[in-house]
């Protein structure tokens, strides 16, 4: 699998960073730079954006992201992603300032048009 394999709309599942594992849906949107690295663009539920740059090696696409809080406060973290398929992505995901006992996680479905 190549970089560019990856590049297109996925729908996502997951759980947060938390004791309660609260789940989530929304959509992922990968776009390929002119210098190979990936650009992520999350929409979690209706409202809340995410961004985030990364590259991806050997199956494994790694993102740094960010996104303002509902307090207007700027989050960070990581997100992991093994590719089983261009179609189909396995991740997990910590934020600097969530509860380092847990992990989030997220599978990402390429929406097919």
């Amino acid at each position: 699998m190549t970089i560019t394999d990856l590049e297109g709309s996925y729908t996502i599942i997951g759980k947060n960073q938390d004791s309660e594992a609260l789940p989530y849906k929304g959509v992922l949107h990968l776009t390929v730079t002119n210098n190979h690295r990936i650009e992520a663009h999350w929409v979690i539920g209706k409202t809340q954006e995410q961004s985030g740059t990364g590259f991806f090696k050997n199956d494994i696409l790694v993102i740094n992201f960010k996104y303002a809080g509902d307090d207007d406060k700027l989050y960070k973290g990581v997100a992991v992603y093994t590719c089983i398929s261009s179609d189909l992505l396995d991740g997990f995901w910590s934020e600097k300032h969530g509860d380092p006992n847990y992990l989030g996680s997220e599978r990402a479905f390429r929406i097919l048009n």
